[in-house]
């Protein structure tokens, strides 16, 4: 394929303020291979100084961050800067695309994206924000406490936040900005706090040097004052989101936010989030937990779905619960022999691999490669594996393969070559000796079902090729090559309309398939001039 490569984690996570590093160290600490997509714009990059953070308090956020920074990718955590544009389900995984044209996977997906605070159309409020044009009392209460502090009015939470800021300061004044007056109760409260309510438009902000000093009102008046607490309308942002199928949703607050469960975790399995995404009233500490715990979910789960492949992948039916004894034993194993059709056609395999030294060459097929090349790895099952050539050549790419064929001969060949080849290689490969046709492999366990040139023949039934379609998971890829019979030579060795081809499996997929590919391509290479057309047949899983 001629797309540009794609990296590969365990982990991508979009964000790199508090949550995100906080999830980053969790999970690099985990031993996960970790991406941090930073775009470097924390909401409160504007403000000097963050609070409430216990051992950090009063340190500037660029501080936070540079240490954050330093402690993640010291666990081999990565650090990129820019902008993701877009993510979408791929596979068994997620794909994730940066501004500058860089392409990364993903097993799980972490959205740590923040917020966007969207002020009120007042002249000098977004120049101030975070300096003397405030949101939180938490933050910035203690700062400006005993001074004059004027609450401009952006919502029914305005007198909330007038509440609050009376408890740093008895000289609080609520500008309605020609909006409705409270009434009632809300009337009565601030009346007994002593808050003073304006209600005329404010034209803009009073600046003396570099220091709010007041308010401009239509009438010419100017309200003094050292801050101005504004409720902003807070945002998530959730561009990302909306290509793997999430929608914000109304927060109590006014604003919007990406439902999830008190972990982080979302609708849409995979994906994550943590800090305000989710939760729009969190500060830098509680974004900071909220990442840390979404961390340790996301590690926790990819060891639930790990450890379900690993007993899923153990026992290949009665006949390979333990693959080496499989491999060195072969059919006396437990006692148990398959039938006698399955005892003849594996005699008739050993004897062709057992004849010479080696009955194929150890280049993966080209249809394999030319098809896979670009694919996030993660569990195939190469079925009919012969000598090892595709299965050696998935492991090499990071595949977790599980190598199957009729013939003990050659699986046990297989792993030979696979362990002089490389001790990493041949740990990512599993060798079974079994018959597809009474031996099933578990369903929906491998994100990719390999059938090259698989001697099935037509007689066994319908049975084992919808045991091959079962094995596929939701979202993996079926990918069965066999020769054009049409284009087949008079004096063949054997027949090939005797054997099943991809045409007879094409008509057993349903409405749960996508088949993304069906034609016919030539072979190229040394030796293939005999059997000079391929049938390919490419499918996807949907459910």
């Amino acid at each position: 394929m001629a797309e540009q490569a794609v990296t590969r984690y365990d982990v991508v996570i979009v964000g790199g303020g508090a949550a995100g590093l906080n999830a980053a160290l969790m999970l690099g600490r985990a031993r996960r291979d970790v991406l941090v997509i930073d775009g470097e714009e924390p909401r409160n990059a504007p403000a000097a100084h963050m609070h409430g953070f216990l051992s950090r308090d009063g340190a500037a956020p660029a501080e936070l961050l540079a240490a954050g920074r330093r402690e993640v990718t010291g666990y081999g955590v990565e650090i990129v800067a820019g902008q993701a544009v877009s993510a979408v389900p791929a596979g068994s995984g997620f794909a994730v695309e940066l501004a500058d044209g860089r392409r990364v996977s993903a097993k799980r997906l972490l959205l740590a994206t923040g917020l966007r605070d969207e002020l009120p159309d007042v002249p000098g409020v977004a120049e101030r924000w975070g300096r003397d044009v405030l949101h939180c009392p938490y933050c910035h209460g203690w700062e400006f406490r005993d001074e004059p502090i004027g609450v401009l009015a952006t919502s029914p939470m305005s007198v909330h936040q007038a509440l609050l800021f009376r408890q740093w300061s008895d000289r609080i004044t609520v500008l309605l900005n020609g909006s409705e007056p409270p009434t009632g109760e809300e009337a009565a409260k601030l009346a007994a706090r002593g808050i003073e309510v304006v209600p005329e438009p404010v034209e803009g902000l009073e600046v003396v040097g570099d220091s709010l000093t007041g308010v401009r009102l239509s009438g010419g008046g100017v309200v003094p004052l050292r801050a101005v607490a504004v409720a902003t309308r807070m945002v998530a942002r959730s561009e990302l989101a909306a290509g793997l199928g999430l929608e914000p949703a109304a927060h109590p607050s006014g604003g919007q936010h990406i439902p999830a469960d008190g972990n982080g975790r979302t609708a849409v399995p995979g994906v994550w989030v943590a800090g305000n995404t989710g939760d729009l009233r969190a500060t830098v500490i509680v974004a900071a937990a909220e990442g840390a715990n979404a961390g340790a979910m996301i590690n926790a789960d990819l060891v639930e779905e790990e450890t379900a492949r690993a007993v899923a992948n153990a026992p290949f039916s009665r006949a390979a619960e333990n693959r080496t004894c499989e491999v060195a034993m072969g059919e006396r194993r437990h006692g148990l022999l398959p039938d006698d059709a399955s005892r003849a056609s594996a005699a008739e395999w050993d004897q062709r691999y057992g004849g010479q030294d080696r009955l194929f060459s150890d280049d993966p097929n080209d249809v394999l490669v030319a098809e896979v090349a670009g694919m996030e790895p993660g569990q195939a099952l190469d079925v009919g594996c012969g000598e090892g050539g595709d299965a050696i050549w998935l492991a090499r790419q990071g595949w977790k393969v599980t190598a199957t064929d009729i013939s003990r001969v050659a699986v046990e060949r297989g792993a030979a070559i696979a362990a002089d080849s490389a001790a990493e290689v041949a740990a990512n490969i599993a060798w079974a000796r079994a018959d597809l046709a009474v031996e099933h492999p578990p369903d929906s366990s491998f994100d990719l079902v390999n059938a090259q040139y698989f001697a099935l023949k037509k007689e066994r039934g319908e049975e084992p090729l919808r045991a091959l379609l079962a094995a596929v998971a939701p979202g993996g890829t079926l990918l069965y090559v066999g020769h054009d019979i049409s284009a087949f030579p008079p004096d063949a060795e054997f027949d090939p309309t005797e054997y099943v081809m991809p045409g007879h499996v094409a008509a057993l997929l349903d409405d749960d398939w996508k088949v993304e590919l069906d034609e016919i391509r030539p072979r190229t290479g040394e030796g293939k001039q005999d059997h000079p057309h391929d049938v390919v047949l490419r499918a996807r899983r949907l459910r």
